[in-house]
């Protein structure tokens, strides 16, 4: 009996074309050489969530995204979310959920309910779209191996009156004290791509709910990732005429978040950013995830859809 390979469980080859879009084809493909060259065996991290991530096409093209990048000689490494989801699974046990600072505030029983979904039926589901694809993928949680080690988050509030600052328990919220990529390397070796789920272990060994975005930046700066590609539902940072700023160095990012023309939920994104660039990473990218494709027009085209971040 003759064995399966790859290629076994890619798709159909696409239907016939005629020789002027066939043309067309491979000059994308040639054009696309200095970048595959570029990349050749270097680990990207990529943190996957908000629209790519809910709604089907995106999410199909992604599987696929993430699959070739595999397959031309790239370390994909991906890190979810799943907010929506666990909003969701909360609602059906009608488990009230209260956020602060963006951030929700999770007890002992909803930390469980977070684990579950995280850890189950999302991660499992973003590893199938990449295994559909024709690579494979694996997914783990940040407890596996020891990958993510957290400590509680704890967030300071001014009160107005008194002008004190009070300390707002989260409950099992908790932030990469260190990030031990043992098992990521192991994964990669063998030739498969890690899907983490932000979960985390206490020193305790107690459970904490990451932000997803603050764990592929500690990810990506502990593998020394050549690119941290965050996909968002916004086009990038933008200036004060609302244009796309294609690339910002650490300091000038620091000084718009000062001067406050980096601002609300952007602030979050672009610290990460800074986080990982500082911790090894060799840059991050603040990607529009509603772009079909979005990775592959940032690694492999000059006209990627975001705003580069480095030192």
């Amino acid at each position: 009996m003759t064995s399966k390979t790859h290629s076994d469980k890619l798709p159909e080859v696409p239907p016939s074309v005629d020789m002027e879009e066939a043309q067309q084809q491979a000059a994308i493909l040639s054009s696309a050489l200095p970048f595959l060259r570029r990349y050749a065996g270097d680990t990207i991290v990529v943190k996957y969530g908000g629209h790519a991530m809910g709604e089907g096409r995106l999410a199909h093209a992604f599987g696929y995204d993430i699959s070739l990048l595999k397959l031309v000689g790239i370390n994909p490494i991906v890190v979810h979310g799943g907010g929506p989801q666990i909003s969701a699974m909360l609602d059906r046990l009608k488990i009230r959920s209260e956020f602060i600072d963006g951030l929700r505030v999770t007890d002992k029983s909803m930390v469980d309910v977070i684990e579950m979904v995280l850890s189950g039926s999302v991660n499992k589901q973003v590893a199938e779209l990449i295994n559909r694809a024709g690579a494979l993928a694996v997914g783990i949680s940040g407890k596996d191996g020891g990958l993510i080690q957290a400590r509680k988050l704890t967030r300071t509030k001014r009160d107005p009156g008194s002008e004190i600052e009070k300390v707002i328990d989260l409950g099992f919220v908790g932030q990469p004290e260190k990030i031990d990529p043992r098992v990521l390397y192991a994964l990669l070796g063998a030739g498969l791509i890690p899907v983490i789920a932000p979960v985390g272990v206490g020193a305790e060994g107690e459970t904490y709910n990451i932000n997803a975005d603050t764990a592929a930046g500690a990810i990506a700066g502990a593998v020394h990732a050549s690119r941290l590609l965050m996909l968002t539902d916004v086009p990038g940072v933008l200036d004060e005429n609302g244009k796309l700023i294609e690339e910002l160095s650490a300091d000038e990012a620091r000084r718009r978040i000062a001067d406050g023309s980096i601002s609300g939920g952007m602030i979050p994104k672009v610290e990460t950013c800074l986080e990982a660039v500082q911790k090894g990473a060799k840059a991050a990218v603040i990607l529009d995830g509603r772009v079909p494709h979005s990775c592959l027009l940032e690694l492999f085209t000059r006209a990627g859809p975001g705003t580069l971040i480095k030192a």
